[in-house]
């Protein structure tokens, strides 16, 4: 085992270690729930609904930024006691936006009889579904044990790939550079690799008609970084538009399959990225498995950048070993 600070693993796993503290916190959730009792309810709002979210953002000052994002918005009545109450709340999960919009209007149409489960202590909290997603726990088994393989397995790999480069290199050479470099450039050519992916499914996507809402270039303070006080003034392109799949309507903000781009010359994101007019009809390629995923460019002509600069981190990862 590589000889490596604890705090190195540490932030590698923390990501996991969030990830199961909320899956445990939600079974309890669950449990608890299961003790609810029911009422009879009705469906009175069954619509998509676009919301704005916190997002966390490490990469900003603020930590975070806001973003629009499509829900199935289910409104239900009940009684309790004789008291009539209303609830939006479908699931005991968190309801992060973007995901089975219309399966979930579908399964609850206006007019619709459903049975809801109240917090007896405080009956305006209701749910309708309070079971968690079936198999839930094998797939964060599954994913767990996968990221601890890479985590550990790569931490030992690259050590053992080191030890062996270095016996097959001149004196001189830099192994671990070496080594590093050419782990560097292999993920950044695997992210190309994934934006064709990406890209050629995009192109066999249904197109609609959409329109443009907002076309702007958004600026923000990154985050600081080396002990400086203020981060960079960063720019990035914002387009916001709207369009309607199987008659129901969507709002989205990724123009492209890499609209996260940002850069601290406002000129070259201008230069780079694609200004729409406002209000401008535009075709827009939308996932049939999920509407809420859309683009305006499905193409991505820019990944041969991408390419480059995995071609020039090997060139350096060679040199390293060579030249040291």
């Amino acid at each position: 085992m590589p000889d490596l600070p604890w705090f190195v693993y540490a932030m590698l796993l923390a990501p996991l270690g969030l990830i199961l503290a909320a899956a445990v916190y939600k079974s309890l959730q669950v449990r608890a729930a299961r003790e609810w009792p029911s009422a009879g309810g009705k469906v009175v709002v069954s619509r998509a609904e676009v919301r704005k979210v916190k997002v966390m953002d490490s990469d900003r000052q603020e930590g975070h930024r806001f973003e629009e994002r499509n829900f199935a918005e289910i409104v239900y009545e009940y009684s309790v006691a004789g008291r009539k109450l209303r609830n939006n709340r479908v699931s005991i999960g968190e309801d992060l936006g973007n995901f089975q919009v219309a399966e979930t209007i579908a399964k609850y149409p206006v007019g619709a009889i459903v049975t809801v489960y109240y917090n007896p202590l405080h009956p305006n909290e209701a749910v309708l579904e309070r079971d968690l997603p079936k198999g839930m726990w094998g797939c964060l088994g599954i994913g767990t044990a996968i990221v601890l393989a890479i985590v550990f397995g790569s931490a030992i790999g690259l050590h053992q790939i080191t030890e062996f480069v270095s016996t097959q290199i001149p004196q001189h050479g830099n192994p671990a550079a070496a080594v590093a470099f050419a782990a560097f450039g292999t993920v950044v050519a695997l992210f190309a690799l994934v934006l064709h992916w990406q890209a050629s499914k995009a192109m066999k996507w249904p197109v609609v008609t959409g329109t443009i809402k907002l076309s702007d270039i958004e600026q923000y303070i990154a985050a600081a970084q080396d002990g400086h006080i203020r981060g960079q003034t960063m720019y990035q392109r914002r387009v916001s538009y709207t369009y309607a799949y199987n008659n129901l309507a969507y709002t989205n903000v990724h123009a492209s399959l890499a609209s996260s781009v940002a850069s601290t010359s406002s000129w070259l994101v201008r230069k780079s990225t694609t200004a729409y007019q406002d209000g401008a009809a535009v075709k827009v390629w939308v996932n049939p498995d999920n509407p809420s995923q859309a683009t305006l460019e499905p193409r991505t002509s820019f990944v041969w950048v991408l390419w480059l600069v995995a071609a020039a981190i090997w060139g350096v990862a060679y040199y390293a070993a060579v030249h040291g």
